[in-house]
């Protein structure tokens, strides 16, 4: 016999933001309170900008950025050395069934935006933007 489902797929994918929410607050504060014993990690102000989790809850993938962006790459690879000790304590905390296994990448949402709004500068694009709203 099939085992019924409980959740409807839209209760499902909010589940998957709230946990996900939940870790990035849970990282969030290991990092604050300087619980991380590693020289890279504690001496940089690391922001959580986002956790994406799969919809069976088991990864996590969380998105780093230094503050002032400097040493990006030390800092992630420094957490990516730490992951055991990160996953404990978010297993602890969370207290879910199964904890989910944390991989960590560096947050390029900020310098994607840069670009776009470099684009959206661009004197070409600017004149493109004007002229439609002189067409009324």
């Amino acid at each position: 016999m099939a085992k019924r489902d409980p959740f409807t797929a839209e209760q499902h994918s909010v589940r998957v933001l709230k946990v996900g929410e939940r870790v990035r607050h849970i990282l969030s504060e290991l990092l604050a309170r300087q619980e991380v014993h590693d020289e890279i990690v504690s001496s940089a102000n690391i922001a959580v900008t986002e956790v994406r989790m799969t919809p069976d809850l088991r990864n996590a993938t969380a998105y780093v950025k230094p503050l002032l962006g400097a040493g990006e790459d030390d800092v992630v690879h420094a957490l990516r050395q730490n992951t055991a000790f990160l996953q404990r304590e978010v297993a602890k905390r969370l207290g879910l069934k199964f904890a989910p296994k944390l991989k960590f990448r560096k947050d390029e949402s900020f310098a994607e935006a840069d670009r776009i709004e470099a684009l959206l500068r661009d004197p070409k694009v600017a004149r493109d933007l004007d002229g439609d709203s002189d067409d009324d």
